[in-house]
């Protein structure tokens, strides 16, 4: 394992973060906050408990994984996708580094901040709501599990875009209608039967279900088959990551 290269590559997408803290850590906070705001006042003066906590609380887990599922796709797909854009890419390919190495350095980074984005995030819903986690290590990973998967899905998007505008489409126009629609605002047992049937097919609920789990005891499926969804879904990247190196799919062109 080249540990120079791999902390090369992580030290160099960190250090972007920290060149752009007001895109990337104020403003993602803030627009939460305001979700809070939002949500909680308007919504939960009219809905004051979901399975027995406040509506407030309620969505603190959902509005987390929000925030960390477009933030992991994001940091990565930008990540892989800025070295193709300007050509570095060739060198990086053609440098003394292996496939494995180059996808740890990239997924590495945009997991690590995600995941102190999310950990920023429920430290703020903190000052909106009171929060109890009863359980702490099931909370953090699943928090690692959904940073990694989709930080593996952004690297995916970032070598299949030959665009910013492809860079942009499937994170807009399906993961976040996606996640809205996957529990982050509400309990999936206050649907109807037909249209619970229909959502269970989204596998964002089953990432929100296991992350709310580990608060509140309260969850829309079993946990069991929140992990297995959710390593699934992880395996299932891994697979695509090692066919596009194996191929060169956009890469090698």
């Amino acid at each position: 394992m080249n540990f120079r290269a791999v902390r090369a590559i992580y030290l160099f997408e960190m250090a972007r973060t920290w060149r752009t803290l007001l895109q990337s850590i104020v403003s993602p906070v803030v627009s939460t906050s305001l979700y809070f705001v939002v949500f909680g006042a308007a919504i939960g003066s009219r809905i004051t408990q979901i399975e027995g906590v406040s509506y407030g609380t309620f969505i603190v887990p959902g509005l987390v994984m929000l925030s960390v599922l477009t933030q992991s796709i994001a940091n990565a797909s930008f990540g892989i996708y800025f070295p193709k854009f300007v050509g570095t890419i060739y060198e990086l390919l053609s440098a003394p580094i292996s496939y494995f190495e180059i996808v740890l350095g990239y997924v590495g980074a945009a997991a690590t901040k995600s995941i102190i984005l999310g950990l920023i995030i429920l430290a703020t819903a903190g000052l909106f709501v009171p929060l109890h986690i009863h359980h702490p290590w099931w909370m953090l990973t699943f928090l690692v599990l959904t940073a990694v998967t989709f930080s593996l899905f952004g690297f995916i998007i970032g070598i299949w875009a030959d665009g910013f505008e492809k860079l942009q489409m499937i994170p807009m126009l399906v993961v976040t209608p996606l996640t809205f629609l996957g529990g982050s605002f509400y309990s999936v047992n206050m649907l109807p039967s037909g249209w619970r049937t229909i959502t269970l097919l989204n596998p964002v609920v089953y990432l929100i279900s296991g992350f709310r789990w580990s608060f509140y005891e309260t969850a829309d499926v079993s946990l069991g088959v929140s992990v297995g969804i959710t390593l699934m879904f992880l395996a299932i990247c891994m697979i695509v990551v090692w066919w596009i190196f194996k191929t060169g799919y956009r890469l090698k062109n």
